[in-house]
């Protein structure tokens, strides 16, 4: 376990487990179907790698980058830092994130989108933290629903931190004072 670690959330194994059940799922809703699977980056970029491979589907894949943290807490402002590349009017969309929070960044995303005409638009997110949710809307697909525990590994930073851990980690609060963002 890294030492800015408290203690650890979900262990690899679990992860993988609901991944796995995740894609399962997202193959049958969508048989017979190629929906354009979105990954909000930096974040997704983990979780939609494993993802993706478990889906029995075809499937294409673009990318949106778009912040609203600093640190860890939300600016409360959505930028959009890097737009999709292919056009989705008319195609079935799943946005895949990484965590649902304030929720300010996926309402964002949903009102952008739906000015495109998708014929489909859903979520799927491998975290939600439902009582931290500012704004709401419906998210099909869930891995964990947690509490308000600021998470690391598996994609999930703290300034640009930890990404790389295989687990999903509670950060220590000594960790998120010495780089002074949060002081």
């Amino acid at each position: 376990m890294h030492k800015d670690i408290e203690r650890i959330l979900i262990d690899s194994v679990s992860l993988q487990k609901r991944i796995k059940e995740l894609a399962d799922e997202v193959s049958a809703d969508y048989a017979g179907r190629v929906p354009v699977i979105v990954g909000v980056l930096k974040g997704c970029v983990v979780f939609m790698a494993d993802f993706i491979k478990y889906l029995s589907i075809d499937c294409h894949i673009d990318f949106m980058m778009v912040s609203s943290y600093s640190g860890t807490r939300s600016t409360g402002v959505v930028r959009t830092l890097l737009d999709l590349k292919e056009n989705i009017e008319g195609k079935d969309v799943l946005i895949v994130e990484d965590i649902v929070d304030s929720g300010l960044t996926i309402s964002y995303l949903l009102k952008v989108f739906k000015t495109r005409s998708p014929r489909s638009l859903e979520i799927c997110t491998l975290f939600n933290k439902p009582k931290a949710h500012k704004v709401h809307f419906p998210i099909k697909y869930t891995g964990f629903n947690i509490g308000n525990e600021f998470i690391v590994g598996y994609g999930l930073d703290y300034n640009e931190l930890y990404r790389n851990l295989p687990y999903i980690g509670v950060l220590k609060s000594a960790a998120k004072t010495s780089s002074g963002v949060d002081k």
